[in-house]
């Protein structure tokens, strides 16, 4: 891992000291070495901010079939409500937070399906929510609830887990409805 970052960083110096020269000192655009050197300059600069974002984006992203997996046992669970007879202990502690919500924001999870999810080392979170706000309808909407790092921190006592399970699931309600993370933990969320 720190040869790589040591890599990262000699490219990112290269890129940058090579920028750097090439605005303080342009080459001549005339004939065919200034329009090769214009070519790899570009060519250079594209590939750099494309390996910076890739790099920035991580690699921690659930894969899209594990997140299909989950999104369809959750759905079988809310089209088939007696086959929560066959749900974990955790799944069950999550439909209680659910009934506990007011009626208006049940009303609101009609159309949003919520998920449990093993993943939430990797995300390093107790929950995450997907899509857009409730005034936009761009994208599917998804609250996916950890039970991995939930129960880490908090199985040591059932009552303290239910209320920290509850206290995730109106966290990512209250990203559903618009609010920003400072504006959550404003809340007291």
């Amino acid at each position: 891992m720190a040869r790589n970052r040591a890599g990262s960083a000699f490219a990112i110096a290269a890129f940058a000291t090579g920028i750097l020269i090439w605005f303080i000192n342009p080459p001549s655009l005339s004939g065919a070495g200034g329009l090769l050197s214009l070519i790899i300059g570009t060519t250079a600069f594209v590939y750099v901010v494309a390996w910076l974002t890739v790099l920035l984006m991580g690699r921690d992203a659930m894969p899209e079939e594990d997140f299909e997996r989950i999104v369809r046992r959750s759905e079988e669970l809310a089209r088939q409500p007696r086959l929560a007879r066959e749900a974990t202990e955790f799944e069950l502690i999550v439909a209680d937070a659910i009934d506990r919500l007011p009626p208006d924001f049940q009303t609101l999870l009609a159309d949003t399906p919520v998920i449990v999810s093993q993943r939430g080392a990797e995300s390093r979170a107790y929950g995450h929510y997907f899509g857009d706000t409730v005034a936009g309808r761009r994208y599917e909407h998804r609250i996916v609830i950890y039970q991995d790092t939930l129960v880490r921190d908090f199985g040591w006592n059932p009552e303290l887990l239910a209320q920290q399970v509850e206290r995730t699931l109106r966290h990512e309600v209250a990203h559903h409805l618009g609010w920003n993370e400072p504006g959550v933990r404003g809340l007291g969320l």
